[in-house]
């Protein structure tokens, strides 16, 4: 079993920026991918960003690339998500995925819902034009 606890939402405005954090406690050594997602009111559950656990290799959807920044601290356990010129479209609920059984971590799959195990509670970030 693995927990993820976001943390780091808020009210912002309009170019204004937020860094949400997910920190995972339990099973976390067989960590393969961590990834962030989000849905706004009346919207589908978006892929936003995820990270490779062991190589650190980075991916983004098309509109966050630029904008939003995904890190990780290994000794930590946690995932970062820096936003930076955030726009009003960017409401929504965030939450942090994490894959931790062993299985094809392709370019596709990492923007896949089910490719993850473990899902946070969700933070929101709220933003005001």
């Amino acid at each position: 079993q693995v927990q993820l606890v976001e943390s780091g939402g808020g009210l912002v405005q309009a170019g204004g920026s937020l860094r949400l954090s997910c920190q995972a406690s339990g099973r976390t050594f067989s960590n393969y991918a961590m990834g962030w997602f989000r849905q706004a009111p009346g919207k589908e559950h978006e892929f936003v960003a995820a990270i490779r656990w062991s190589s650190g290799s980075t991916y983004y959807a098309d509109s966050m690339k630029g904008r939003f920044t995904i890190s990780r601290d290994n000794a930590k356990n946690t995932v970062y998500l820096q936003m930076n010129s955030l726009k009003p479209e960017d409401t929504a609920l965030y939450y942090c995925a994490v894959a931790v059984t062993p299985k094809p971590l392709t370019t596709f799959a990492l923007r896949r819902n089910l490719t993850y195990d473990y899902w946070g509670q969700g933070t929101q970030v709220t933003v005001s034009s």
